[in-house]
């Protein structure tokens, strides 16, 4: 099994990857920092854009994990800009038979601002045929999703 996890932070070394850590203990993954790619907004045409990299990363997977902080009460810029940007270039039901997991953490997010991001996660999972596992905000829900990867 190829497990792929997607970091949407800045900080390559952060609390979202730390939280991605718990989830995938003691199983093996290649870790992708979208800050190393270009990715720009949908309409953009960039020279070395990085999208197909990162796209032809997720059709090896079986597992992907997307890890985004929380900004300005929802998923990070770098995410959102990802997930835009695969209108058009993957087609429904594309990644069908692969597992999505999301680690979305943030100081004190409240409970509306978890809900929206897992809700975009969800439609997400479900346009490009992904099964969505979960969304996993501590340490807890780290630690018991280890478990169904």
């Amino acid at each position: 099994m190829k497990i792929l996890f997607i970091n949407g932070s800045p900080n390559k070394n952060g609390n979202t990857a730390h939280l991605a850590s718990i989830l995938l203990n003691n199983k093996e993954y290649e870790t992708l920092n979208l800050t190393d790619f270009t990715i720009g907004s949908y309409g953009q045409n960039l020279p070395y854009d990085g999208l197909d990299q990162v796209i032809k990363k997720m059709k090896e997977a079986n597992t992907i994990v997307i890890g985004s902080p929380l900004y300005w009460h929802n998923i990070c810029g770098a995410v959102r800009n990802m997930l835009d940007r695969f209108y058009g270039k993957v087609n429904e039901g594309e990644l069908s038979g692969k597992k999505l997991y999301f680690v979305f953490q943030g100081a004190a997010p409240e409970k509306w601002m978890l809900d929206a991001g897992e809700y975009t996660m969800k439609r997400f999972a479900g346009l490009y045929g992904m099964k969505y596992i979960g969304m996993i905000t501590n340490t807890e829900e780290g630690k018991n999703l280890n478990k169904t990867i």
